[in-house]
């Protein structure tokens, strides 16, 4: 199993956790960590609020002394305000900054934020080279394989971060347009690939371990990103090193183990964020950990009226004794 370097920053191994908003807080990148993720993306943070002192913003940069390695992502459109915020944030304890290129939420898109940038490569380059300017740290760049099908342009994207100073590129092989439906396209990732002197990481389509080496053999990627997948699911990334370790295939863990997950989740999401946060918070993260399991409705049912975490708690621990 190969390893990845990022400028000097080594990975103990190249299956990272994709940034995800509203998903990859502290408490799961932390139990991601555990599970062998070689780089956690923390949830995308505003350029602009960090620059006005934004409380909520700032609490979400928290880092985990558990947490392997993590990725701080940057979102904005200013060049000189995402330059001011890097520097602000360099001394956090993160080994590698990220600007997303990549978000389709329309709020940000209309903000000229996220995806919107690939529109305007001058931009882009303008971005990333404030941004690597102002920090030591190495920079990477989350992008698409387009805004929208007429206008596929990751290579010419991804030649512009390189050049104007980032240590690698992320590339999602679906385009804004279409957000995170159909099938992620490959090929562009292998475009950006040969395109490119710089490390590559492949996204989309990988939920597994032999997904993970099909994206890797067919592109020639150098890490993977896994996001949608890991979801309820942080032991995706300690199945995918033992199938490349082993080529062993394992699925998700016995029913008894998921439900010991959800209560490790739910406390330390509990003394991350409070209980009125955290309970309402768990009950997607439920959603997510049971789907798949055998009569997991009726407690995913139940865990919806949870309105405390020892409540909710207490929902699983019934679960599992009617076992």
């Amino acid at each position: 199993m190969n390893t990845l370097r990022i400028g000097d920053v080594n990975l103990n191994n190249p299956f990272i956790l994709a940034p995800m908003a509203g998903v990859t807080d502290l408490p799961f990148r932390v139990l991601c960590s555990e599970m062998g993720a070689g780089m956690n993306c923390m949830e995308m943070v505003s350029a602009k609020a960090i620059t006005y002192n934004n409380k909520a913003t700032w609490d979400m940069m928290k880092i985990d002394p558990r947490e392997t390695c993590v990725s701080l992502q940057l979102f904005g459109s200013e060049p000189e305000v995402m330059a001011e915020a890097a520097k602000r944030i360099e001394e956090l304890p993160f080994q590698i900054m990220d600007i997303n290129m990549g978000c389709p939420v329309p709020k940000v898109v209309n903000n000229g934020e996220g995806s919107a940038l690939m529109k305007n490569p001058l931009l882009v380059g303008q971005i990333v080279e404030a941004v690597a300017g102002a920090i030591s740290k190495p920079l990477t760049v989350k992008i698409r394989a387009g805004y929208d099908e007429d206008s596929i342009n990751a290579v010419e994207i991804a030649r512009i971060a390189q050049e104007s100073g980032a240590a690698a590129v992320a590339v999602h092989g679906r385009t804004r347009q279409q957000f995170y439906s159909g099938t992620a396209d490959w090929e562009i990732i292998a475009r950006v690939k040969d395109a490119l002197s710089i490390p590559v990481i492949g996204n989309g389509d990988v939920v597994d371990g032999p997904s993970a080496e099909r994206l890797m053999k067919e592109t020639g990627c150098d890490g993977v990103m896994i996001g949608r997948a890991a979801r309820g699911n942080p032991w995706i990334f300690q199945n995918i090193i033992k199938y490349f370790e082993t080529g062993e295939v394992v699925g998700k863990p016995p029913m008894e183990e998921m439900q010991q997950m959800i209560l490790r989740h739910s406390k330390m999401l509990l003394e991350c964020k409070g209980e009125y946060t955290a309970v309402r918070e768990m009950r997607q993260h439920v959603a997510w950990y049971t789907c798949g399991y055998h009569n997991s409705a009726a407690l995913r049912r139940r865990i919806n009226e949870a309105e405390s975490i020892e409540e909710l708690e207490r929902m699983v621990c019934e679960d599992n004794k009617a076992k």
